[in-house]
């Protein structure tokens, strides 16, 4: 898909701009013209902030679905388990509700899947009706009047901690599916493939078994579908990041929004940040995000941004072939740590 920004016009700009202001993010009438204007950027950002996505302002695959998916409200279709899966927050409302009330739902992503469905049929059948999966305006009411807490820690967020405290196996013979990710301004794309070989040696190296996912023009929804369908242990998408010159340091990202994350992600970010800060000497940071590659995979995922692009002291020193081989030994001692 084509990534709009600042300057683009046209009738996908307007659309884009109709969306922002029927979702909640005003923009005065002069620049509802079909003109990424200064306005619209704004929105954009404000939007990308609300649903943890990366703040850089521009419209690409990810920050589109989710304009798309912010327009639907509980109630406003028919859900059930379909292919395509439906998406939306009308989805993401009602995994939290049914993972509020003890039926687990899986993580709350918005994504109609298998485990929703399972979920769904479960409630219907505790509540005494016809078990049929279908998600219409009875259900909707039958769900409300149980007043769920979507406040508290829902079934889904608790059953994955609680197998965070149990063994994941041995790290012999784990699939490690590494994804190449997208490419941000000012990325050559060769790193991030020196990278990806480095690190695949390396988990080979110690019994493992990488599958680099090297999709050119796929969506980040179809390398997660990919990722899936090697039934992989983990998920390590790289990137270089693009954020302001002087930022600098490793970024881990890993799924989760304002109101819920993966506990197994989670675990694993934290374990490849500190093999990457000790490795660099630097500080970084950690981060929730719902972009597709940590949304749609159904093992642990994190994203990695081991250096800054936009940063000079950072772009030169990730042409260094020893710094790969940095990188990608801390990524290797990161996964191996999380099976340990």
């Amino acid at each position: 898909m084509h990534i709009f920004r600042l300057g683009d016009e046209g009738h996908e700009v307007l659309d884009i701009q109709q969306r922002l202001v029927s979702i909640g993010y005003p923009l005065p009438t002069a620049e509802l013209t079909g003109r990424f204007g200064p306005d619209t950027l704004a929105a954009v950002r404000a939007f990308q902030a609300d649903r943890s996505l990366r703040e850089d302002g521009l419209v690409g695959p990810d920050t589109w679905m989710q304009l798309v998916e912010a327009g639907f409200r509980l109630g406003d279709r028919t859900l059930y388990l379909h292919a395509p899966h439906f998406r939306g927050d009308d989805v993401r409302s009602l995994q939290r509700k049914l993972n509020a009330l003890g039926f687990d739902a899986g993580k709350e992503d918005g994504v109609h899947g298998p485990r929703t469905d399972r979920a769904v049929h479960e409630f219907q059948h505790n509540v005494g009706e016809q078990p049929d999966g279908v998600v219409g305006l009875h259900t909707i009411g039958m769900l409300e009047r149980m007043r769920p807490l979507e406040d508290v820690p829902g079934r889904a967020l608790v059953r994955e901690a609680e197998e965070l405290r149990g063994t994941r196996g041995a790290f012999a013979g784990q699939v490690i599916a590494i994804d190449l990710g997208d490419g941000a301004d000012g990325d050559p794309g060769s790193v991030r493939v020196a990278i990806a070989n480095a690190l695949a040696d390396r988990l080979s190296v110690l019994g493992a078994k990488p599958q680099v996912i090297a999709e050119p023009g796929a969506s980040p929804s179809d390398r997660a579908r990919v990722a899936n369908e090697l039934d992989a242990a983990v998920c390590l998408s790289l990137h270089l990041g693009a954020d302001a010159p002087e930022a600098g340091g490793p970024t881990c990202s890993y799924f989760g929004s304002g109101s819920t994350h993966s506990p197994a992600g989670r675990h694993l970010a934290g374990l490849i940040l500190d093999e990457l800060e000790r490795a660099l000497g630097r500080r970084g940071r950690l981060e929730r995000l719902t972009v597709s590659m940590l949304r749609d995979t159904r093992m642990p995922a994190v994203q990695i941004e081991p250096f800054v692009v936009s940063n000079r002291f950072e772009a030169a020193r990730m042409e260094d072939p020893a710094s790969v081989e940095v990188v990608a030994a801390a990524l290797a001692a990161g996964v191996r740590r999380f099976f340990a």
